[in-house]
């Protein structure tokens, strides 16, 4: 029968343990018994030495194998059975220089040549072997017996039976084994508690499994189109799919570095390193709003995912300037329809010279307005957002007022930038002025052009900014609007948000730092809040003088962008929108 072999990963990490832990204590234990048993062997060589080494030391032995003839029941037989019994030897054997023994264990060998050659002890040299003789395989040793003078007169020859030395060898087997079972066991438990590990990690998956799950988990994540950013319990980036890459500006080489060094200090960071919690949070990176969502894993570490909100932030302006349209047209129709009561009264009445003058001082009045604002302000854009937003001021009770200071003839860079600034300024300061009512609210708008600078100043009789809050009001998704009771009746910092969701003024801030200005909050003298924002390099350079005009030139009249129609639905519809 076949065996199959395991699939999931715990089951063959564990096999693989197990016959590793096997093999190694296999091992282990055949170093340590090889060693050993050439140890003992030396061991009882030495001993066999040292018996050999005593008898031969005894001078009476030397004279008695000279003065004496080999017999069984001679002087050098006694004396070599003596010294046998009491070392434990297998045999102590005298011999003389021709190789004949003197004795022996068994007595029948006495008076015979001996088995081995001998030519090397009579020589002078000591011998150590394990061999094998007429007693079988022992550990022997040989050495020269000499006189009172020093002369060789024979040998002596030692065994230790060998039997012995495999009886100690195998007595230390069963310490051995033991030792090494207790620790094969400890591999063994080792090894299926990490395959246990490792099931609840892999949750009993196979290797094929995992591979595949790798595949289709990096074919998910860079296919996705909402960006998912993974970091460790240290703040260090884990994973950055492609949409997270483009979204934050991150590249394949942030993997590994910490939050705080990849991306720049701001809300996003903070969002992405936990400092800031929630569902949904809202934030702006490279002018693009986020709604960041982080989930704690189970390593200390969290996956962060990000959707990009800003074509449907962009789609909310879009309402929220058809909206501001609208406003503008019903106010304007609310206006018109109570001139036009007026104008069929008077008619009713008879009065035809009043209704003539009425109406030329309506007429007069819009068109003085209207070309104020295109005579101080150059760009169409700019100018046609002013007017209709005086509109709506209208309409909501508060008077939209341009500055006296205000000067901008210069052309716009990007007046969309300006007009997303303005705009989100001027809405702000109604918000604050219309519902911190009193008498006469209003709000003043300043451009202001200081070579290629433009510098926007809002101004709005509202409750204004406390201290604490002027720089707090510039993060993206933070808004007071749902928490007035905390900060009292603050309508200009809770109108921070557009809609609502705290994202208008870091919005401003954002263009004004990527044009490498700033924008604040201040006090307004006699109560209220004054936007300030620079953009440097926002105006574009005074074009070259053009040569003089001649007299038919001279009497077109007005520059063309002056006798565009303004607060057009079409002006108004492109400002707001941005």
């Amino acid at each position: 029968m076949r065996i199959r072999r395991p699939r999931r990963v715990f089951a063959q990490v564990l096999t693989a343990q197990v016959a590793l832990t096997t093999g190694v204590m296999v091992l282990a234990t055949s170093l340590f018994l090889a060693p050993l048993g050439a140890e003992l062997d030396d061991q009882e060589m030495r001993r066999a030495l040292s018996i050999a080494q005593t008898t031969a030391a005894d001078p009476d032995l030397a004279r008695e194998l000279v003065t004496t003839a080999p017999d069984a029941h001679g002087p050098v037989q006694a004396a070599a059975e003596r010294i046998r019994t009491a070392t434990g030897a297998l045999y102590v054997v005298v011999l003389d220089t021709r190789g004949v023994r003197w004795s022996h264990t068994h007595h029948d060998e006495i008076g015979r040549h001996v088995s081995t050659d001998p030519s090397r002890t009579l020589a002078g040299r000591q011998v150590r072997q394990i061999d094998t003789g007429t007693l079988g395989r022992s550990a022997r040793a040989k050495v020269p017996l000499r006189d009172d003078r020093g002369r060789i007169v024979g040998a002596v020859s030692v065994g230790i039976a060998y039997d012995s030395v495999r009886e100690r060898l195998l007595g230390t087997l069963p310490g051995v084994l033991r030792y090494a079972g207790a620790a094969l066991a400890v591999g063994v438990l080792a090894a299926i508690l990490l395959s246990r590990r490792l099931r609840r990690r892999t949750h009993g998956l196979a290797f094929a499994d995992i591979s595949a799950l790798l595949a289709e988990r990096e074919a998910m994540l860079h296919g996705i189109r909402e960006g998912v950013v993974a970091v460790d319990r240290r703040g260090r980036i884990r994973l950055v799919n492609d949409e997270a890459g483009r979204l934050l500006g991150l590249d394949a080489r942030a993997a590994g570095r910490a939050l705080d060094e990849a991306l720049p200090p701001g809300r996003t960071t903070e969002v992405l390193a936990g400092r800031v919690t929630g569902p949904d949070l809202l934030a702006v990176s490279g002018g693009r709003v986020l709604v960041a969502n982080r989930m704690p894993t189970q390593d200390g570490g969290a996956v962060v995912t990000l959707r990009d909100r800003t074509e449907l932030e962009l789609l909310g302006r879009e309402l929220d300037s058809t909206q501001g349209l609208l406003d503008a047209l019903r106010a304007q129709d609310h206006e018109h329809a109570n001139q036009l009561h007026t104008l069929r009264g008077l008619l009713e009445l008879g009065r035809y010279e009043k209704a003539v003058e009425f109406v030329t001082e309506v007429a007069s009045a819009q068109r003085a307005s209207a070309e104020q604002i295109a005579e101080r302000v150059a760009d169409p854009l700019l100018s046609a957002l002013l007017v209709g937003k005086a509109a709506i001021a209208a309409e909501r009770g508060v008077s939209l007022r341009v500055s006296p200071s205000t000067r901008l003839p210069d052309a716009v860079v990007d007046p969309r930038d300006l007009v997303t600034v303005l705009g989100n300024l001027i809405d702000n300061a109604l918000d604050a002025a219309a519902e911190h009512r009193r008498a006469e609210p209003f709000v003043e708008v300043e451009l202001r052009a200081e070579r290629s600078t433009a510098v926007l100043r809002v101004s709005d009789t509202g409750p204004g900014v406390p201290p604490g809050l002027r720089e707090r009001i510039f993060a993206e998704g933070w808004s007071t609007k749902a928490a007035r009771p905390v900060i009292g009746e603050d309508s200009s910092a809770g109108s921070v948000a557009v809609r609502g969701r705290g994202i208008g003024l870091a919005l401003v801030r954002r263009l004004a730092e990527r044009y490498g200005g700033m924008a604040r909050v201040t006090a307004r003298a006699g109560g209220g809040a004054v936007f300030t924002v620079v953009l440097p390099e926002a105006l574009a350079p005074a074009p070259a003088a053009a040569p003089e005009e001649g007299p038919a030139e001279r009497s077109e009249g007005p520059e063309p962008w002056k006798r565009r129609p303004l607060g057009s639905g079409a002006s108004l519809g492109s400002g707001a929108s941005q």
